[in-house]
């Protein structure tokens, strides 16, 4: 079962979600490196980045643009409100990086975006959401890359825009659509709506994505079955689990394989994640991004409360050498963890912050809302 986007073909349909601080280059070589060891392969997509802070030439946007000497085909998450920024971005990113696949988030749940109309928020406005595929697809048409999009249900449920966004994205000439199936209103509390990705499915003659509650490979392949997608999004199904990419592959590929690693080898991928982010990074600022990861790889485990507060404050690769000695190599996989949530939850949000107005009128191309520099969050 291959995944194809326009002229993009993907072996195993399997995708790794952008998220925002987790899978930059370090991170993205892991997971791909779980995959090979399959002899598969998957779509592993950058950090989300602005439209405008790439146009603009902003320091920090451009400096999550890099790219693992291991990444033969290099995707990116497009943010943008604006079409005129968004179009030139991605003409950027097919011409000045290489970039094979251009995915845009039209689902992020972050107040600070959709206040601005952006992210889950903007496919309300129908008119504004065909004008900014249209611009981004004939921006790399002559490149031949595939724009693909991903959304939610909606903003809420009394104001659901997936099969809208659907029909738009097909008559944009989008190659495929994602839909995590939640609101923006739910953020990642409570249950993915998978009935509402059938219902895509069913309603676009593009390949459909499905994301939300992929926690094991069995859930991807129940995914599969149950709404007929033609691949699959893994977000924080994957924290602190990389292998979960080489569960996927067997899965997609016929083998019945569940990765249930003892604490000796979690130590080892551990210190492989924290290797690659030195080298991506420098060594002082690659042990301070691996910090947030320690908790996500130790989750079940019965490593002491000390040893996991001395290995959150790692600040060297000896450091954390010495440290990771001190976990019992031998200890099982806490299997109670198998097909449990991972990451952020919360609660549904108490109502979503939009823009003045933004619900009166779905047709319109929008506010005049000054697009943001800075990148937020994933979808």
């Amino acid at each position: 079962m291959a995944l194809q986007l326009g002229n993009l073909r993907v072996e195993t349909p399997v995708v790794l979600a952008p998220m925002a601080g987790i899978t930059n280059a370090a991170y993205r070589r892991l997971c791909l490196e779980q995959m090979g060891d399959q002899g598969a392969d998957g779509l592993f997509v950058c950090e989300m980045i602005t439209s405008r802070g790439l146009v603009e030439g902003d320091a920090m946007t451009m400096s999550m643009l890099t790219f693992d000497e291991a990444e033969t085909v290099r995707s990116v998450q497009l943010y943008g409100t604006d079409p005129a920024f968004v179009g030139k971005a991605t003409e950027i990113l097919c011409n000045d990086y290489g970039v094979a696949h251009v995915d845009l988030n039209f689902g992020c749940p972050v107040p600070k975006v959709t206040r601005k109309g952006g992210g889950g928020a903007l496919p309300w406005k129908r008119g504004l959401l065909a004008e900014i595929l249209d611009r981004a697809v004939k921006a790399a048409e002559p490149y031949g890359v595939p724009v693909t999009m991903k959304t939610r249900k909606g903003i809420d449920d009394d104001h659901l825009t997936f099969l809208d966004a659907g029909r738009i994205a097909q008559d944009s000439g989008v190659a495929a659509i994602a839909l995590h199936g939640r609101t923006v209103q739910q953020a990642y509390s409570g249950v993915a709506d998978w009935d509402s990705i059938a219902e895509l499915v069913q309603h676009v003659d593009i390949p459909v994505l499905g994301n939300g509650d992929i926690w094991e490979a069995a859930d991807a392949l129940r995914m599969v079955e149950e709404t007929g997608v033609a691949g699959v999004v893994v977000g924080r199904g994957c924290l602190g689990r990389p292998w979960l990419f080489r569960d996927l592959a067997a899965a997609f590929a016929g083998e019945t394989v569940a990765t249930l690693p003892s604490l000796g080898e979690v130590a080892a991928m551990m210190r492989r994640h924290a290797e690659l982010l030195s080298r991506h990074m420098g060594e002082e600022r690659g042990c301070k991004e691996f910090r947030k990861h320690v908790s996500w790889y130790l989750k079940g485990f019965r490593a002491g409360g000390p040893l996991r507060h001395s290995l959150a404050l790692v600040d060297s690769l000896a450091t954390l050498d010495t440290l990771l000695a001190e976990l019992d190599p031998a200890e099982p996989f806490p299997a109670a963890e198998l097909g449990t949530p991972r990451g952020r939850q919360g609660a549904p949000r108490k109502h979503v912050v939009l823009p003045e107005g933004w619900l009166d009128d779905s047709d319109g191309a929008g506010a005049a809302i000054e697009e943001d520099i800075a990148a937020a969050s994933g979808g």
